[in-house]
């Protein structure tokens, strides 16, 4: 039995591993594996394009993944992801369970998002970032009471986010830095320094943890 619905009809024969695996059925590489109940290829609007995702992926139940989406190699999901449209994806990203994307977003490569991770529309996020559970970023500051462009976050190189931290819109993470569990971050976080607390205050890190991940 097949584990997902061709998208485009059952007259037209699909290569699985072509459209969205971005390779050739004459290839020999890493069979990718999908478990049951995984939807590739919502599409959003007309003539929206197949993801693409390449060698090695590991799709856990219930991911869906949009139309319109890019992912490189060594790609893993836990259970109930959802990456949504116009999103792009580097290489060796684990993405957990119940974790959303909602799409317009950049991220890039080495890159671990743990479980519960809300990331909104029009986010950055550059390599070597740490996304610890339940954290939550938000792109609209005043949410129905003004007009305003949705502005997600911008997280730079090797940062580390601690569990259940919130960040308002359009906030800005430097290089390396740090953001404690629980901190309610409200406004741009210096490269290498501490966020901690409710709201967040920014101290300078240790000199022992001046570096950036190695994930």
């Amino acid at each position: 039995m097949s584990l997902f619905k061709n998208p485009w009809g059952s007259n037209e024969k699909t290569n699985f591993r072509s459209r969205f695996f971005g390779v050739g059925s004459e290839e020999e590489i890493n069979q990718p594996k999908v478990h049951e109940n995984v939807t590739l290829g919502v599409s959003y609007k007309f003539r929206s394009k197949p993801p693409v995702i390449g060698k090695n992926a590991l799709l856990r139940s219930n991911t869906v993944i949009y139309n319109d989406v890019e992912i490189g190699n060594d790609f893993q999901t836990g259970h109930g992801v959802l990456v949504r449209e116009k999103t792009k994806i580097g290489d060796k990203v684990l993405i957990g369970t119940n974790s959303v994307i909602e799409g317009h977003c950049d991220i890039g490569s080495n890159i671990s998002i743990q479980s519960n991770v809300y990331i909104p529309q029009n986010t950055l996020i550059e390599d070597q970032v740490f996304l610890g559970p339940c954290s939550c970023f938000t792109n609209d500051r005043y949410p129905l009471r003004a007009t305003c462009d949705l502005k997600g976050p911008i997280i730079r190189k090797g940062v580390s986010i601690g569990a259940n931290s919130t960040f308002l819109s359009g906030i800005e993470v430097g290089e390396g830095a740090m953001v404690a569990a629980g901190a309610i971050v409200t406004r741009d976080v210096p490269p290498y320094y501490l966020a901690i607390g409710a709201p967040a205050k920014h101290k300078p890190l240790p000199k022992q943890f001046k570096k950036l991940n190695k994930i």
